[in-house]
Parts: C-alpha cells; sequence; structure tokens
C-alpha cells in the first residue's frame, strides 16, 4: 500500500504553507479506511510525504505529524490540548472528569492529588507487592503446559495497580473481568476513532451490544471498588483515600463523577499498557533468548542467586535496555492526537484553530533516520555511548510536557523487575496455535500469543 500525495499548495499570508494532502482517500471515510486495513504501515509512510500532512478521517480535515522535532514541539506548545478523535473515542471510558482527559486548570489540580503516589521517592513502598507479584506469576507457570500470555499479562498488571495504588484485596475474578472488558472495548474504541461514524455506533448491532456490555462492566467493577473503600471506613495512604479527600478549586470536596473518572484512569489505561508491554517483552525473550540468557546472567550476578527483588532494580542496566528497547519496537500506545486551541504554525505550516492533530510513536520509534538498523530489536542501542546519537524526542514512552505519565517509574520499576523475574526462572518457547501478530487497537499488543515456560 503506498502513501500518495500532492504539492503543497503556495505560501499562505505571514509566509506559512499548507501541509500536503495524503492521497488514496475514499468518499465518506477518507483515509480512515487506511487506517484500519493497515494502520501501521500508513502512519509510517507518512513520513516519506512530508513534515506535516493533511488526512480526511469521515468528514474531518486532521494534521498528521511525522518528525521527532515536532511531535516535542506539539507536546510543548500550550496552542494545543488532549482532544481530537483519540480522546473522544475514550471518552466513553475515561470520562470527561479525570486527569487523563481534563486540561487546564482542572488538570493540574488532578495532577497534584495524584503525583505523590508516584514520586520517586514514594516507589519503594509498592517494592514487595511488586516482588510478590513477579514471583507468584513465575510460581503459578508450570514447566510444559501454555501460558496464555494475554489473560496472565493483564491479571499481574492490574494486581499490581489495585494493590500499590487502591490498596484493595482485587483477586483474580476482577483481573479477569478487566481483561474481558478492556480487549472489548479498546477494539471498539479504535473503530470510532478511525471511523468517527457516530449514529450508526448507536444501532443495536451485535457488536454495538458486546462494546456496550463490556464498557458497563468496566464502570460497575470501578463503582464496586469505590463503594467497598467507603463501606469499609478505612483510610490507608494510598490514591484511592488522596481521591476521597481531595477538594476542589473552591475548597469543596470533589464530586462523584470526578472521583469515578479518576478511579478509572487508574486502573484501566494503565493496565492496559502495561499489560500490552509485557506480553511484548514475553514476545521478545521468547524471539531473542540471546538477551534472555544476557538478562539471567545479570540478574544472578547482581543478586548472587537469590530472588530478584525491587532494591536490584537499579543495577539491572541490560534488564532495563531490553524493557525500553521492546517499547520502542512495540509501543502499547501507538497514535496520539492533540488539538489546536488557536490560529498557530508547525514546522512551518499553518495549523487553524481546532483543528486535530494526529502523530503515531510507533513510526517516530521506527524511523530509520532516527534509528541504524531501525527494525532490529538492539537494546545496547541504549548504552551511554549510543544513546546519545539518538535525536530528541525520537523516543518519548511516557510522553514529555505537562502531559507526561506520572506513572513513568512506577511502571518501569515493575517493568524491569517482571522481565527480570521470568528471565531468571524460565526459557520461552513458541507454542502450535500462537499467533504474535500485532492486533491493532487503541493499543498494540500480539493477537494471541501462547508460550511453553522451559525451566533454566
Amino acid at each position: 500500500m503506498t502513501v500518495e500525495s500532492v504539492k503543497p499548495e503556495a505560501p499562505l499570508a505571514g509566509g506559512l504553507r499548507e501541509p500536503p494532502r495524503a492521497g488514496g482517500g475514499v468518499p465518506v471515510l477518507g483515509h480512515g479506511w487506511k487506517l484500519v486495513r493497515d494502520p501501521l504501515s500508513f502512519m509510517s509512510r507518512l513520513r516519506e510525504h512530508g513534515d506535516v500532512v493533511r488526512l480526511k478521517l469521515g468528514p474531518k480535515t486532521v494534521y498528521a505529524v511525522t518528525t521527532p522535532a515536532l511531535t516535542g514541539a506539539l507536546a510543548l506548545s500550550n496552542d494545543f490540548i488532549i482532544a481530537g478523535p483519540l480522546w473522544e473515542s475514550l471518552e466513553g471510558l475515561l470520562g470527561k472528569e479525570g486527569v487523563a482527559t481534563a486540561n487546564g486548570p482542572r488538570h493540574r489540580r488532578q495532577r497534584r492529588t495524584i503525583q505523590p503516589a508516584f514520586r520517586l521517592d514514594a516507589i519503594p513502598a509498592y517494592g514487595p507487592i511488586m516482588e510478590e507479584e513477579a514471583h507468584a506469576l513465575t510460581e503459578r507457570w508450570k514447566p510444559g503446559e501454555t501460558v496464555d500470555c494475554t489473560s496472565e499479562s493483564f491479571r499481574v498488571a492490574v494486581r499490581i495497580a489495585a494493590r500499590c495504588l487502591l490498596r484493595g484485596d482485587y483477586m483474580d475474578e476482577r483481573a479477569e473481568r478487566l481483561c474481558v472488558a478492556l480487549a472489548t472495548v479498546f477494539r471498539g474504541m479504535y473503530r470510532r476513532m478511525v471511523v468517527p461514524l457516530g449514529p450508526l455506533y448507536k444501532l443495536p448491532l451485535p457488536a454495538n451490544r458486546e462494546f456496550n456490555r463490556a464498557l458497563a462492566d468496566l464502570h460497575l467493577l470501578v463503582d464496586e471498588i469505590v463503594a467497598e473503600r467507603r463501606a469499609s471506613g478505612q483510610k490507608p495512604d494510598d490514591l484511592l483515600t488522596a481521591l476521597l479527600e481531595a477538594t476542589d478549586e473552591n475548597g469543596d470536596p470533589i464530586g462523584e463523577q470526578e472521583i469515578h473518572d479518576q478511579v478509572v484512569a487508574i486502573l484501566t489505561p494503565g493496565s492496559e499498557t502495561v499489560a500490552s508491554t509485557i506480553m511484548w517483552l514475553l514476545h521478545m525473550l521468547a524471539e531473542h533468548p540471546e538477551h534472555a540468557d544476557r538478562v539471567r546472567d545479570e540478574v544472578e550476578a547482581v543478586t548472587g542467586g537469590r530472588p530478584v527483588a525491587f532494591e536490584d532494580v537499579r543495577g539491572l542496566r541490560h534488564t532495563n535496555n531490553v524493557v525500553v528497547e521492546a517499547m520502542r519496537l512495540r509501543p502499547a500506545v501507538w497514535i496520539l492526537t492533540r488539538r489546536a486551541v488557536r490560529d498557530t504554525e508547525l514546522g512551518g505550516y499553518r495549523i487553524p484553530a481546532g483543528a486535530d492533530i494526529v502523530y503515531s510513536p510507533y513510526a517516530i520509534q521506527r524511523d530509520p533516520k532516527s534509528y541504524a538498523r531501525h527494525l532490529e530489536f538492539d537494546p545496547d542501542r541504549w548504552l551511554p555511548d549510543r544513546v546519545k546519537d539518538i535525536p530528541k524526542h525520537a523516543m518519548s514512552p511516557f510522553s514529555v510536557g505537562n502531559r507526561k505519565c506520572p506513572s513513568d517509574h512506577f511502571s518501569m520499576a515493575q517493568l524491569t523487575l517482571i522481565t527480570a523475574a521470568l528471565a531468571t526462572r524460565y526459557r520461552f518457547e513458541q507454542v502450535a496455535g500462537s499467533n504474535d501478530g500485532t492486533r491493532v487497537g487503541i493499543t498494540l499488543r500480539p493477537h494471541d500469543l501462547l508460550l511453553r515456560p522451559v525451566p533454566r
């Protein structure tokens, strides 16, 4: 599949140019059909036709940004806010009052509420829970039996988030509910983003009914968590207590809807992205046993043969680099959108007020202009003497600026610890029926990764 483009129009007033338009759109759907058929290839090829390119998604004109420098400028500029097709599709899950979708003063207040839970000096308090869950994962798997990596990855991601941040006893049944529901919801939200045909998604079609059932179950799960905490009368030092005691700009308690949306933002996007990354890490350990062996050797050198612990994470340099390289090649969040709040410019191109902008971390992180052997899995590219050659903003897995994910250190600690525990205990082999092809939704994950753990 190719991406055709036309020449940019003549410079506009003030010397700004109109971005070139991608060819190949079809009536009604525009370029949405290409984003449905082969989205990763389509977004990756846009770089061949300009730093900023115009697309049509249904009736909308959308501007695609294709270079690291401009994605960084976009994330750091006050001319753009969190909005656009991605966030509109996520509102049914995340609501409009949580930190993931809020803008302006509300967003700043909400970040102040949740930030203490993710401060660097707060992360060690979660260490024992991360250790327990990482080692429980390895103990639960039986040598030679097939592991369903989707359900297992979700289970450990949800349990760590719930036990660390909500201090709840959220057992496997809830993790399974969340796993099943999220898979359905995120697929449906991706369709709503790339083909924004609003009224059609309200029809009582089987796919719409399945989506609505899954979404309702997610919100019911959150209501159960909040209700249980209120009924218990307990106030542990955790994120849920902070939310229940938070006040708004006037000093009044925040509303129930905001509490609900904040808990959703804690449990669902974080669990989805961490779980997807764990799946890709398992895939990488199976596909690259030489790096799995290096992880095992590094862990044994650091620990002296005892079980890996949270306190070891900082010393696991190669293990950390394996995690970063897996996130480069297989980012869970592969597409992001913003909206211009005023007439502005980006890279010398005019961006009108209200315009939606889209960019793909997947495409940015696989750009051959930024990375030598860009499609090769090479954790050593993150060594100090090589990382300096990678352009700024060519790798921003947690974003930058005031929208930077507050849980970056929390997520990296658990991912490094889980990778170390798994690689130390097992080698991994794919089994018959496994499908490691990329499943594209709001996030990227393997279609149906099935592995056999082999004891070391």
